[in-house]
């Protein structure tokens, strides 16, 4: 949960807050709990959304007994934020989302920041029952009467938890577990268990740095160690951090990765999330490098987390983003709804000279969602700068385009990838050779006067080869774009007044561009409801 967002928070009466539930009560499965038709005007079709409201941070995310949760940052009365909730939605596939009832309320403690869920296999915690699993949620407590009061220690970390697989939620009665030590920003906690010290380890955001605690048991923390003083961006609060091992393709090794989100910071304006690979013994995170890195160059990805409970037999870390950015989230153009979640993105660690470098890509389940095929060749050459690739025969309202570049003899000062509507709206998606970066346009791509600098051009340092492979995915609002297997990677939102319908190749200078696109209709995930 940002700090920005608390300026458009709508307090809760005293009244109500002093004598919130300290439960949250079971709701019938059976009821549906969709409102909305998910066929809104920028309405994503295959990406995450709640049924109403407002949303903003992925919260809990946690593999269970066949089913990945997605909880998320909710106010449920609005399109802008405020109160907030743990809203909660359950798939099989990472495509399909069943909304459930809402998880957690605000209670006499404080609103439901940011936090994550773990399943208590061990039964650490004592709240298991008999067989019974414990689901159990680590999220931050916000005193809105303490902010308001002046006070500084209005954070606190709290648990909750769950008997019949995330379905209802008890909150546990010694709240809060870790209490403020008097800072200012002191939340997002996600938990994870260490094998090595046998004991759960939470990363903490605190104001602009980290905070590590080890707990036997979920309920008693003891303060391990702090990360970050000289390390990273520090344009803004550190939020939602997340740590874990990965193994470098081809390395016998492990690596820890340390994701930190940073607004304002980012590398093209607002919300990011950047990283750091290192050394992790249960007690100190080492990083192998302090500077600069980003999950995602993009302006539209933020406070994106992984998931924990992932079967060994499946094995890989995947990782989930609000797509949006605090400097419009609340102002972009919707109305029954705003928030919209990335694709989910398998990450992964590519070694390169004097390092790693993280890498992601959308997860294997996309495919299953390709309902139609269709490719294309092109070849530009010294007489010709120009070609249109797909026309509207091609549904380009949610698709994924695949592009194969052979830059032969002297590679184009710049080559543009121009998506258009009957309109004359465009998305530009380019390739600097001078400058040496990859880009996103979105300065003519329909509505942008909602927020001064939406227009703005997003940059991704990249240095092109004679080869260049483009993974884009496209729906009703977004684009993501993922270069060279997984790095850089752009994230940007768009609000056009209707699809696009042709794509067209442009490039200046060089002498032959030859290639290919594959391009893949994609199914409406929402069609049949929740």
């Amino acid at each position: 949960m940002t700090a920005n967002s608390l300026k458009i928070v709508l307090f809760l009466s005293e009244a109500i807050l002093l004598t919130g539930c300290g439960n949250t009560p079971g709701h019938p499965e059976g009821k549906s709990l969709n409102t909305a038709a998910y066929n809104e005007p920028h309405r994503p079709q295959f990406h995450f959304s709640p049924p109403k409201g407002w949303m903003n941070d992925p919260n809990g995310l946690v593999w269970f007994d066949g089913e990945y949760h997605l909880f998320y940052q909710h106010f449920p009365d609005s399109a802008v934020g405020g109160p907030m909730h743990w809203g909660h939605a359950v798939s099989t596939d990472l495509f399909h989302w069943k909304n459930l009832p809402i998880a957690l309320f605000p209670d006499s403690l404080g609103y439901i920041f940011s936090g994550s869920a773990v399943a208590d296999t061990r039964n650490s915690s004592g709240f298991g029952t008999g067989d019974k699993i414990p689901l159990v949620a680590i999220y931050a407590l916000h005193d809105p009467l303490g902010e308001r009061a002046g006070r500084i220690d209005y954070q606190n970390q709290a648990l909750a938890y769950s008997l019949d697989k995330g379905r209802t939620w008890t909150k546990y009665s010694g709240n809060p577990v870790l209490k403020n030590p008097g800072i200012r920003d002191f939340r997002d906690p996600k938990v994870f268990w260490h094998d090595q010290t046998g004991k759960w380890i939470m990363i903490l955001a605190v104001h602009d740095k980290i905070h590590l605690y080890s707990s036997p048991d979920l309920k008693n923390w003891t303060f391990e160690s702090q990360f970050g003083q000289q390390a990273g961006a520090h344009g803004g609060v550190w939020e939602c951090p997340d740590l874990f091992p990965l193994m470098p393709e081809g390395k016998e090794l492990t690596k820890w990765v340390m994701l930190v989100s940073i607004n304002p910071g980012g590398p093209n304006g607002g919300s990011a999330t950047q990283y750091f690979t290192g050394d992790f013994d249960g007690h100190n995170f080492v990083a192998d490098n302090l500077s600069e890195r980003w999950v995602d160059y993009g302006p539209d990805n933020y406070a994106g987390v992984t998931w924990s409970g992932i079967p060994s037999s499946d094995g890989r870390r995947l990782f989930l983003g609000w797509m949006s950015n605090w400097n419009y989230a609340g102002v972009v153009p919707a109305s029954l709804w705003r928030g919209t979640m990335t694709t989910p993105r398998e990450l992964s660690l590519r070694s390169v000279k004097g390092g790693y470098v993280l890498m992601s890509n959308p997860v294997r389940e996309l495919e299953a969602l390709r309902i139609a095929t269709k490719s294309a060749g092109f070849q530009l050459d010294e007489n010709s700068n120009e070609e249109e690739i797909l026309d509207d025969s091609f549904d380009m309202s949610k698709c994924e385009l695949v592009f194969d570049f052979d830059f032969k003899g002297t590679s184009p000062d710049t080559l543009r990838l121009v998506l258009e509507n009957s309109n004359k709206e465009k998305l530009t998606i380019g390739l600097s050779f001078v400058e040496n970066n990859l880009f996103v346009d979105r300065s003519s791509s329909g509505e942008i006067r909602f927020s001064d600098g939406f227009g703005k051009i997003a940059r991704a340092p990249y240095k092109p080869d004679k080869t260049l492979k483009l993974r884009l995915l496209l729906d009703a609002s977004s684009v993501e774009i993922f270069a060279d297997g997984g790095s850089p990677v752009l994230t940007a939102l768009f609000f056009t007044s209707e699809e696009f319908t042709n794509l067209k190749l442009f490039s200046k200078g060089g002498s032959s561009i030859t290639g290919s696109c594959k391009f893949h209709e994609l199914a409406d995930t929402w069609h049949s409801g929740s």
